[in-house]
């Protein structure tokens, strides 16, 4: 079995010092405009120390992309200084820094677009209370976003980061245009099989590797997140999103990441229930593309289980509530790691405000359901 301490060197020619990443999360600190703050910055760059890589929460590659307030932008020019300001203070620790970029797509509110109606590949609301029912983007719309993807891939290398996420997960728009629940679209971007709606995300990636090609002058990171399943019916099965790998595992991608809420999680497919669903994934990526594993680590032990199917080991909120966690585990000081809940945690660890806000919104919910 891998072990975590273990450097890892992607296709691209990146080497990371070991297998830990700190996983995409929102925090909620940017400005109103998404650029970075000073707050934002200190938060990610504490929290790097140890890790191998540190994925930063979503950034949107374009105004109408945006999910919430308080999320970062890669969408502007403007944007650069900051974005070189959060690379380096990641970088300083060591870590190498890499960004998510994404398109919210359906999954926000027109209050959040300044008035503006929320987009997606069809004209059908997701199943949700507050669900807007969103408009179908044009064919030149999607080329744009398109571009949009490729122009938040060339400002990410600018900036000085290490790599680029696409957020292919958490039924966002890449996710959106891939499931057939959002996806009724019946031109050239839809269809009813996955190949056919596969055309978004394969020009995608060939958006994002154009501008590798053209801008990039060293070793640049191209990963790719997703979801494995969705509830909706009908919507992507866990036999699509295998499909799927199994076009992404011969890319050029250098890694894939699952999103899980646990590890250990198993298929709703009753074909696939035998062992946890990264057990089946990482089966199908061959040994061909590196596998980041998450959800729920907080010990050496889930470190431990995770790397028995993945490469490399993606952590969220015990990192938030125990920025040096990483350090703790390299020096065997596993005694002094947070073990408290979540719920407990977040009201004794040093958070701004509206972080603190956000964090504790999501667990008081979590208690109250």
């Amino acid at each position: 079995m891998t072990s975590y301490d273990e450097s890892l060197q992607f296709k691209s020619g990146v080497t990371l010092r070991n297998r830990l990443m700190m996983s995409p999360m929102t925090t909620t600190q940017s400005f109103y405009n998404g650029s970075i703050t000073r707050d934002e910055i200190d938060y990610y760059t504490q929290r790097a120390a140890g890790l191998g890589a540190v994925i930063t929460g979503a950034a949107n590659v374009e105004d109408l992309g945006k999910g919430w307030h308080g999320e970062l932008s890669i969408a502007h020019d403007s944007m650069l200084p900051g974005l070189s300001a959060l690379a380096k203070g990641i970088q300083s620790q060591g870590a190498k820094a890499i960004v998510q970029i994404f398109h919210a797509g359906r999954m926000t509110h027109r209050e959040v677009l300044n008035g503006e109606q929320i987009v997606s590949a069809s004209a059908v609301a997701a199943l949700r209370d507050d669900a807007e029912t969103p408009r179908a983007m044009t064919i030149d719309e999607i080329h744009a976003t398109i571009d949009a993807f490729g122009e938040a891939t060339r400002r990410a290398i600018q900036a000085g980061f290490d790599g680029i996420e696409l957020h292919g997960a958490n039924t966002y728009l890449i996710q959106q245009f891939f499931s057939p629940h959002s996806n009724r679209r019946t031109d050239e971007y839809g269809g009813k099989t996955p190949q056919e709606r596969y055309r978004f995300i394969d020009e995608l990636l060939q958006s994002v590797f154009k501008a590798v090609d053209k801008y990039a002058d060293r070793p640049f990171i191209v990963g790719y997140r997703f979801s494995p399943e969705e509830f909706e019916e009908p919507g992507i099965r866990f036999e699509d999103t295998l499909w799927l790998l199994s076009q992404l595992r011969d890319s050029r991608l250098d890694y894939v990441h699952v999103s899980l809420n646990n590890y250990d999680r198993v298929a709703r497919d009753e074909k696939h229930a035998d062992k946890p669903l990264i057990a089946y994934i990482h089966e199908t990526l061959q040994g061909k593309l590196p596998l980041v594993g998450v959800g729920g680590v907080r010990t050496r032990t889930d470190v431990q289980a995770v790397l028995q199917d993945a490469e490399l080991v993606a952590v969220g909120q015990q990192l938030l509530y125990d920025p040096t966690w990483a350090v703790k585990l390299a020096k065997n000081a596993d005694d002094a790691m947070v073990t408290a809940p979540f719920e407990e945690a977040v009201e004794v660890t040093p958070l701004n405000r509206p972080l603190y806000e956000f964090a504790a919104a999501r667990y008081h919910s979590v208690i109250n359901s």
